[in-house]
């Protein structure tokens, strides 16, 4: 199933993101034929860089269309996750005009990925948090709130979060930023477990439950995708 986004920019710092999803069609009758999936068409966006070599993707007509990083998806205003981004991503991420990338692995970023932040003048924030499976999950608290200060600081915005999957680590730090933004658990447990799915992690939502957010009352964010 492929997800075509749009972007529509409101402000500096404030985009709305409009995914559609292309859903298979059932027959009504077995005589009609099946109609084919309609697709959204973006319009391209400047090259910072003449120099570099994007991919961009087309379709059967010719058409350039931006294909969003796994698990993408907004979080607030300037705020935005997803899985590792690679080069067919590298366009979509161009429109949303990226001010911060917040990585949460350890490993080396990509030459490819550090060429296209470069060329976008984009800061790479690099919070090195091992991907360990169950029981053997040790989420070190040190590096989530030096991350969570670098995320709620709106000079950072727009900022993209990362991981692998954007499942675990990322989901661990939206949820830290939703209890400073006065989310219940439920819902904090609730948005964890619609990326992570069957892939969610006991260890993972006790952390978020145990997380004391209160060292940032002064920085406190209200949830404010609804603003404009």
């Amino acid at each position: 199933m492929k997800q075509h986004a749009t972007v529509a920019s409101t402000a500096d710092t404030c985009k709305t993101i409009e995914v559609a999803v292309v859903e298979e069609r059932q027959h009504h009758h077995r005589s009609q034929p099946l109609l084919p999936p309609q697709s959204i068409k973006l319009l391209p966006v400047p090259i910072a860089d003449d120099n570099f070599d994007f991919n961009y993707s087309c379709d059967e007509n010719g058409e350039e269309f931006f294909i969003p990083p796994l698990n993408f998806s907004m979080v607030d205003n300037g705020i935005f996750r997803s899985g590792f981004p690679d080069l067919d991503d590298f366009p979509f991420l161009q429109t949303l005009g990226l001010r911060s990338i917040i990585y949460l692995c350890p490993e080396t970023y990509p030459e490819a990925n550090m060429e296209f932040l470069k060329a976008n003048n984009i800061r790479l924030f690099q919070f090195g948090i091992k991907n360990c499976k169950e029981p053997f999950v040790n989420i070190p608290e040190e590096k989530v709130r030096e991350a969570l200060g670098v995320l709620i600081d709106v000079r950072n915005h727009p900022v993209l979060i990362h991981c692998k999957r954007g499942k675990h680590r990322t989901g661990c730090l939206v949820g830290c930023l939703r209890k400073l933004q006065k989310w219940c658990l439920t819902s904090v447990f609730n948005e964890y477990q619609r990326f992570a799915a069957a892939k969610a992690r006991v260890s993972d939502q006790r952390f978020m439950e145990l997380f004391d957010a209160s060292s940032f009352k002064q920085q406190s964010l209200p949830f404010s995708c609804s603003k404009r």
